[in-house]
């Protein structure tokens, strides 16, 4: 009943954006908040054409390639985690670079990568590293030492208590940093897509507001936020599925 009641609300809010737009404001205003229907025409026209399938492509590729460099945040977070002396080592440094946001670096990215893939990867990597690396430092060191204690107490070496104990129980704070940093970094991508790059959805964005087309740079909008649900969604479900007993998520 809940769902058919917010499913309700888009729709009456939808008549009414309609209605607005088709009848209250002027033909200028129009072309700065298209009627809905004109935006579902649009969001065909641009799937029909494959330039909306191009341009998402484009951006999930960036996204993915620069998680995979991303992932350097997991081993690194258990050694700072785990041995004092390695956390001495990186954590100034990265206490430092963690507050600075992943969009600041654009102007120096651009510098040193130029206008593409990579500097867009750059910037997603910035943003995907640190939420993984803290969340893995804090399921590290959030072990249980009971557990660590009966392993060494069974003979366990170091290497076997890392992977068989450490790592598994810190994995449901691990896939949380995944989630977030995947998040922060789609968010980041547009971003930089915006200035430094000549195709992805932030890029599709971009160019529609060159040319006044307020409904792709809607749809584009869309299209952003239904992505990064899914991507959340089907990251939650990996853990609902190999990590059952753990409620992190």
């Amino acid at each position: 009943m809940g769902r058919v009641r917010r499913l309700g609300l888009v729709a009456v809010l939808l008549l009414v954006w309609q209605y607005v737009s088709t009848s209250v404001l002027d033909e200028t205003a129009r072309v700065l908040l298209p009627p809905p229907m004109a935006i579902f025409s649009a969001a065909w026209e641009l799937m029909v054409s494959g330039d909306l399938w191009r341009h998402l492509g484009d951006s999930l590729k960036r996204e993915a390639v620069a998680f995979l460099w991303a992932t350097i945040a997991i081993p690194l977070g258990i050694a700072m985690g785990w041995w004092k002396a390695v956390d001495e080592q990186f954590d100034p440094l990265m206490e430092v670079l963690r507050p600075i946001p992943p969009l600041a670096w654009i102007p120096l990215s651009i510098l040193w990568f130029g206008i593409g893939d990579t500097q867009n990867q750059f910037i997603i990597f910035l943003g995907v590293f640190f939420p993984i690396l803290l969340n893995t430092i804090t399921g590290v060191r959030g072990v249980e030492p009971n557990l660590v204690r009966a392993a060494r107490c069974l003979g366990a070496s170091e290497w076997a208590i890392l992977s068989r104990v450490v790592l598994r129980a810190a994995l449901p704070q691990i896939i949380t940093g995944i989630r977030i940093g995947l998040g922060v970094g789609w968010m980041a991508l547009v971003a930089a897509e915006l200035v430094g790059a000549n195709s992805g959805l932030g890029f599709l964005i971009n160019d529609a507001r060159t040319i006044l087309r307020t409904d792709y740079i809607i749809v584009g909008m869309a299209t952003i936020g239904v992505v990064g649900l899914l991507i959340d969604a089907a990251i939650r479900e990996v853990m609902r599925r190999v990590l059952p007993w753990s409620r992190a998520m």
